[in-house]
């Protein structure tokens, strides 16, 4: 006996025809006389009642007239057993692979879970077949063919990526998306005007600061969400055109306040530099101008170029110079000690004042 995924075995999977037959017997009618008062033959008759062969539109409005019963009625019976044979074949269909990408992705399921973007089940089968629906794809070895790389990321060159990961922690990301309502379609002039404001909410509090940044990229047409980051997935923002909104995906994969802020302006380095069509963005994990573009946009919105080398240049770096050149710049200390860090490439410059963000 085959199982199905609930527990049920194909058996219990009733066919439309046993109902027909039910309710011949109601109305004590022999197959001959249906047949006659239908119109169809008595094999066609035998062969819906015995499973063989559905009930065509035709045949359910000929049952209408003979038993009262509506057509909808009859055509509806047969839609339910199509689709559960239709799904009893798919779960029995699954590859190996696809359970093998399901281990690889059992963060992500959990993390969706956790969202109610998937229903919580351990049985496998159903959480492929769930997986399938949320990833829009008829096979999860598809998504290897995907054109992942059609999209605009910024996250790290030299850590290994996995693209089912990738591909799933972009999916919730659009998820994500849809579920927020921006105040307006997605206005680039606005956003230039708001960058002010979008710096001033790196004094807030952690969670404080990501409700300001959703209001702030709402009034632009952005949605923007900060999601949870997976192995696999290398990725620090996101962003991507969707309707007439733009979305915008932040992850705190490296912890470090700066790199949030970095990354962020670097993300909207791209939209204000190059603009966003629907067409996607085609730069992933590479050294391109582009890339270079958005980090010099990033560098310079942050800190005014002039005023930083001229701070440099005093020679005369310590806890408070950083403090009070932090504060002329409208900027937090560790966006200072960050990006001085980097310059000399020694990490461990003032890194007390390196504030983390940490996931909650």
């Amino acid at each position: 006996m085959m199982e199905r995924m609930n527990g049920l075995s194909l058996d219990f999977i009733i066919h439309p025809g046993e109902t027909v037959k039910e309710v011949l017997e109601q109305h004590s009618m022999l197959q001959e006389e249906l047949a006659i008062r239908t119109g169809f033959t008595p094999k066609h008759i035998s062969e819906v009642i015995n499973g063989k062969k559905g009930i065509s539109p035709s045949f359910a409005k000929s049952l209408e007239y003979v038993f009262g019963m509506p057509a909808s009625f009859w055509m509806n019976l047969q839609s339910i057993y199509d689709r559960e044979i239709l799904e009893f074949k798919e779960e029995k269909e699954i590859t190996e692979n696809e359970f093998n990408i399901l281990d690889k992705l059992k963060n992500i399921v959990k993390y969706c879970e956790e969202l109610n973007f998937m229903s919580k089940n351990n049985n496998k089968v159903s959480q492929i077949i769930e997986l399938r629906n949320l990833l829009m794809v008829k096979n999860l070895e598809y998504i290897a063919k995907l054109p992942i790389n059609q999209v605009a990321f910024r996250g790290a060159k030299t850590v290994e990526i996995d693209i089912y990961v990738l591909y799933a922690w972009q999916r919730i990301c659009e998820l994500y998306a849809d579920s927020i309502e921006v105040k307006a379609d997605y206005d680039i002039k606005k956003l230039k005007t708001n960058i002010p404001i979008i710096k001033n909410a790196m004094f807030l509090e952690v969670n404080d600061m990501i409700k300001e940044l959703q209001k702030i990229f709402s009034e632009c047409g952005i949605a923007f969400k900060v999601v949870k980051n997976f192995p696999g997935a290398p990725v620090q923002g996101f962003i991507k055109k969707k309707g007439n909104k733009v979305i915008l995906c932040m992850t705190i994969r490296q912890s470090f306040a700066d790199i949030f802020w970095f990354t962020l302006f670097h993300e909207i380095g791209h939209l204000i530099n190059e603009g966003i069509t629907n067409q996607f963005l085609d730069y992933t994990f590479t050294d391109s101008e582009n890339e270079r573009e958005a980090d010099k946009f990033a560098s310079k919105t942050l800190i005014d170029e002039d005023k930083y080398n001229e701070f440099i240049s005093k020679n005369n770096i310590s806890e408070k110079t950083i403090d009070e050149f932090a504060r002329s710049q409208n900027i937090r200390d560790f966006i200072v000690v960050g990006r001085i860090e980097r310059d000399k490439n020694n990490y461990k410059l003032f890194s007390n004042k390196r504030l983390r963000y940490k996931w909650k």
